[in-house]
């Protein structure tokens, strides 16, 4: 038996660490205004490897030498592997002994519509090589020589940039990270890590303040995409958050405080990212429909018909049901003596006795039962016990094991430290 062979290629990877500062000043007509200050690019490591040239290719047609053609295949809606092949002229054995030669070629079973792959013939029409991006950075690669196979993973070279950001909020959250230059992804992936300490429905208030450093990702010198906050800073009606991004166990990362206590914890403040809210918790409320004064045990959220719910933290559901007053609703029952309650949904997506995790879409909002318009209805319950979800005490998170915390401060306290720099300078220009 001939052995196959197995090769892994990897071409120049450059991280590239950069800080760009934004800084708020006073401008009219937008939420929060920032300058930024030149890149300034440190260049950690550069290893000196010729690049490897992509074939060139044409939409479906040919080119190439007089011994090789080269065929680009964009895959579309319905199309399978097994029908490219066929197309090709390619059996369906040599499809099945790629499918499963290793882990690597594994991956063009992934291929997804609008995915190309490039497939390189000999001039028998024989397969000499199949391209296929299989990722932003990562390109696998299939030989077929002699009928034996090899493939090797090529990766394109990656720059990692860390830029600095800060701002003011004036009418909205969104408006201040627009002026301060993130995109609105970032700006869910901020509010994100402090959703179990704020409320960013409700609790948002003009004059609160926010800085973090995230990565730029760049794709061969040209800006890629976002990538993840390393640290961040939010003030809130006074009261200032820091997180910084730590990977306890590898490829494991979480936020956590400048103590070493997770971000993440029982129980997130607000069941959804959306709108406003109608309604704060008051036991004295006049009920819009009845005219009367009933109390009004929870905070109704204002969104649109649709908008995902999530469960509030881990838990059992007790009630998914229906009746003329609370609508289509749910009930979880979690760990010391903690009910939530689940109010108007459109649509419920869980059952009675289900287990859900924190985070999970558990139903929809609506306008069902006794509602005058889409919303949310969200009651907080201990020990029997109606509690303002607004302001309860919500256990805290047990901090990281006394051996990570060494590493954990020697990483976290600089790009803290950093993040302070930015805040003094963001109040001094206030």
């Amino acid at each position: 038996m001939i052995k196959s062979l197995t090769s892994t290629k990897k071409v120049a990877v450059v991280l590239l660490v950069a800080f760009v500062f934004y800084a708020v000043t006073d401008m009219a007509s937008i939420e929060a205004d920032a300058s930024t200050q030149p890149i300034v690019t440190d260049q950690i490591k550069a290893i000196d490897i010729p690049a490897i040239p992509l074939l060139s290719y044409s939409e479906g047609g040919l080119m190439g030498s007089e011994q090789t053609r080269e065929q680009t295949v964009m895959v579309q809606k319905g199309q399978t592997l097994s029908g490219i092949f066929t197309d090709l002229g390619l059996s369906q054995a040599l499809l099945l002994k790629i499918a499963h030669f290793n882990d690597d070629s594994k991956k063009l079973i992934k291929v997804m519509p609008g995915n190309a792959l490039h497939f390189t013939f000999d001039a028998e029409g024989q397969l000499v090589r199949l391209r296929y991006q299989t990722s932003v950075f990562e390109e696998l690669v299939i030989h077929h020589d002699m009928d034996q196979l090899s493939t090797e993973i090529i990766t394109h070279d990656q720059q990692i940039r860390l830029v600095s950001a800060e701002g003011t909020i004036n009418n909205s959250l969104f408006g201040a990270g627009k002026a301060a230059g993130l995109t609105d992804t970032m700006v869910m992936q901020l509010a994100n890590i402090f959703s179990w300490d704020i409320d960013f429905v409700l609790e948002i208030r003009s004059g609160d303040s926010f800085s973090l450093i995230y990565e730029q990702i760049y794709k061969d010198g040209e800006y890629l995409t976002d990538g993840k906050i390393l640290a961040a800073s939010f003030t809130n009606q006074g009261t200032t958050y820091d997180a910084a991004y730590f990977e306890a166990e590898p490829g494991e990362g979480s936020y956590y405080a400048a103590d070493g206590r997770a971000m993440k914890k029982a129980f997130l403040r607000a069941p959804l990212n959306f709108s406003y809210i109608s309604s704060s918790f008051n036991p004295k409320r006049l009920h819009p429909i009845t005219k009367r004064v009933k109390a009004h045990r929870g905070i109704d959220y204002s969104a649109p018909k649709g908008t995902p719910v999530y469960a509030a933290g881990n838990g059992r559901v007790i009630r998914a049901s229906y009746d003329k007053y609370n609508g289509n609703h749910v009930f979880i029952q979690h760990p010391n003596g903690i009910v939530t309650k689940y109010l108007h949904f459109s649509k419920k997506a869980v059952k009675k006795g289900e287990r859900v995790k924190q985070g999970q879409t558990i139903g929809y909002v609506g306008s069902t039962g006794l509602s005058t318009a889409p919303h949310l209805h969200y009651e907080f319950i201990y020990n029997g016990v109606h509690r303002n979800p607004r302001t309860v005490q919500l256990p805290k998170s047990e901090p990281l094991p006394d051996n990570l915390m060494p590493d954990f401060l020697s990483y976290s306290q600089p790009l803290l430290a950093r993040l302070n720099d930015l805040k003094d300078r963001l109040v001094a220009q206030k």
